[in-house]
């Protein structure tokens, strides 16, 4: 993952659909961590915006969450 100095606009977007998604799934980051198989660490980190995230980590969540990575980037105007 690549850490970013400020946060960026798209990333923050990124971030707050997912977390929309899991708090509408009921799902707290460390399950969410879990089905994603990444640690809950970087999970909040995706989610405050702070990394940029990378397409197969995407994919992971998306998974996590079931639904697509493209479900995720639409939610965010992305």
């Amino acid at each position: 993952p690549t850490k970013l100095a400020s946060r960026s606009p798209l990333a923050v977007r990124l971030g707050a659909s997912i977390r929309d998604a899991r708090v509408a799934r009921k799902l707290s980051q460390e399950k969410l961590a879990e089905l994603a198989s990444l640690s809950k660490n970087y999970i909040g980190n995706i989610e405050r915006g702070e990394y940029d995230v990378t397409v197969s980590a995407l994919h992971h969540v998306a998974k996590g969450l079931g639904c697509r990575a493209a479900d995720l980037l639409a939610a965010a105007g992305i």
